[in-house]
C-alpha cells in the first residue's frame, strides 16, 4: 500500500468549475449595461481566472491582487466603471462574487465514500490535499463538507513555497515520504498525473468526463495512464496495485 495519497481539490473533491459558472452567471444575468451576452461574459470571467491565477502561482501578485486584476479586466465588459481604489475592488469581490461563489460550492458525491473506504483499509495510506489554491479558501471548502478530519495536511503554495507541478517533491518531504511511496490523484491529466509521474510519484487520473479548463470532453490519455472514473474506485485500485 502507498504511504501517502495526495488529492487535488478543485475538480477532484469540490466542483469548482460549476461553482464559478453558477456564481458569475448570477452576476451577469443581472447586469443591465453589459456589452456582451451572458454566455460570453461567463466565458470571459473563466479565461481571466486562469490568466491571473497563473500570475498568482508564479509569485507575481498576491491572491487578493489576482482577484483585482481579474475584475479590472472584467468590469468594462459588464458595463460598470473600474474603481481606482483597490479597496472598492476588494468589496466588489467579497460582496458580489465570493458570497455567490461560496454558496455554490458542491462536494462530489463519491468523495466521502472514497475517504471512508480508505480509512478502513488495513495499513491504509496517510491522506493529504495538495492544491494550488489559496490556503484559507481551500480549507474553508473542506470544512464546509466535513472533510478536514480525513487529511493529515492541506498543502498549498503558501506552505510549500511552490505550486504544482514543482511542488510534488516538496510535498513528499513535508509528508516525510519518498516520491516512490506516494500517489497523486487528480482530474488534470497533465498537471496532476503526468507531472506527478515525472516527479517520481504514481499519478492516478480521475476522469470525470469533462476537461476542467475547456468544459469539453476529457483529453485523450496514453494507455499507460492509470485512470479511474469515480473516486470510489480508488481504494480497490490501490489494493490491486499494491497486491
Amino acid at each position: 500500500m502507498a504511504d501517502v495519497v495526495f488529492f487535488d481539490l478543485d475538480g477532484t473533491l469540490i466542483d469548482h468549475r460549476s461553482a464559478v459558472w453558477e456564481a458569475i452567471g448570477q452576476i451577469v444575468r443581472a447586469a443591465p449595461n453589459a456589452t456582451a451576452s451572458p454566455e460570453d461574459l461567463v466565458a470571459l470571467w473563466w479565461t481571466l481566472e486562469g490568466r491571473h491565477m497563473r500570475e498568482y502561482l508564479a509569485g507575481e501578485c498576491s491572491f487578493a491582487e489576482h482577484h483585482r486584476r481579474r475584475l479590472r479586466s472584467f468590469l468594462p465588459a459588464l458595463g460598470e466603471p473600474v474603481p481606482e481604489d483597490p479597496g472598492l475592488l476588494d468589496t466588489w469581490i467579497a460582496e458580489r462574487y465570493l458570497t455567490a461563489f461560496e454558496g455554490s460550492w458542491r462536494c462530489y458525491p463519491d468523495v466521502r465514500p472514497c475517504l471512508e473506504n480508505l480509512r478502513r483499509l488495513p495499513r491504509g495510506p496517510r491522506l493529504a490535499v495538495l492544491t494550488n489554491g489559496d490556503p484559507e479558501q481551500q480549507r474553508a471548502k473542506l470544512a464546509r463538507f466535513g472533510l478536514l478530519e480525513y487529511f493529515e495536511a492541506v498543502l498549498t503554495p503558501t506552505e510549500l513555497g511552490a505550486a504544482k507541478p514543482v511542488a510534488y517533491a516538496t510535498a513528499c518531504r513535508w509528508m516525510r515520504t519518498d516520491p516512490e511511496q506516494a500517489v497523486n490523484v487528480g482530474d488534470m491529466l497533465e498537471s496532476d498525473v503526468n507531472a506527478a509521474a515525472l516527479a517520481g510519484l504514481t499519478g492516478i487520473w480521475l476522469d470525470r468526463g469533462i476537461d476542467f479548463v475547456t468544459g469539453g470532453p476529457s483529453p485523450t490519455a496514453d494507455e499507460t495512464v492509470l485512470r479511474i472514473e469515480r473516486l470510489t474506485d480508488l481504494p480497490g485500485h490501490l489494493s490491486r496495485t499494491n497486491a
